[in-house]
């Protein structure tokens, strides 16, 4: 399990966030794993790349959980 401080930010996208955390090696990476439904938010399919990811929300790609807090 990954636990990310959002910082002082409301928010942050999706595929940034599969970025900063090492899940992607880059922001296409992060497109094509999110286009091919792998990624989960909150338990659902999350679809939207640039998804605004705010404090509580759980995404889940491959075998990982990143909590935003």
């Amino acid at each position: 399990m990954i636990k990310f401080k959002l910082g002082d930010s409301e928010y942050i996208e999706l595929i940034k966030l599969l970025k900063v955390t090492n899940i992607c090696n880059s922001g296409g990476q992060a497109k094509l794993i999110v286009d091919d439904k792998e990624v989960k938010l909150n338990g659902e399919i999350e679809t939207r790349k640039r998804a605004k990811l705010r404090v509580g929300d759980k995404i889940e790609v491959f075998n990982e959980t990143i909590i935003i807090e």
